[in-house]
């Protein structure tokens, strides 16, 4: 279960990220993983420094809706003040689905990476516009 500080942290990242995504494209935003526990995290294969585990970090995946998860990438990337944004995986047209974060306390990153599978492991990378 979250903490009260897991949950103060959700709430910062709900006002800051989830609603300005919900209020723009008018329609409920699909949420793949939110809050992690340590354990849980774990037991995926999460980064051991994972914002999930604090409350700061959700996935978002609208696969099946009008939205496209590319379209909820651009609104972030552009319109947001965000800690991390990854386009996870996919192609270049299309990301699996977006990672966003929102630290509670400090300075937003902005950092915009996208996820790739190198030699079977991920990778990192900066983020280039390829469309």
């Amino acid at each position: 279960m979250p903490t009260e500080q897991h949950i103060a942290n959700l709430k910062k990242l709900a006002e800051n990220i989830f609603e300005p995504i919900r209020a723009n494209f008018r329609q409920p935003i699909r949420i793949s993983s939110g809050y992690r526990s340590q354990s849980l995290n774990a037991a995926i294969g999460g980064a051991t420094n994972s914002q999930h585990s604090t409350g700061e970090a959700i996935d978002i995946d609208m696969e099946g809706t009008k939205i496209t998860n590319k379209e909820i990438f651009n609104f972030i990337k552009e319109k947001l003040n965000f800690d991390q944004l990854i386009y996870e995986f996919g192609n270049n047209n299309e990301p699996d689905w977006v990672h966003v974060s929102y630290k509670a306390n400090g300075q937003q990153r902005k950092q915009v990476l996208r996820a790739i599978k190198e030699n079977g492991k991920t990778k990192y990378i900066a983020y280039a516009d390829k469309t």
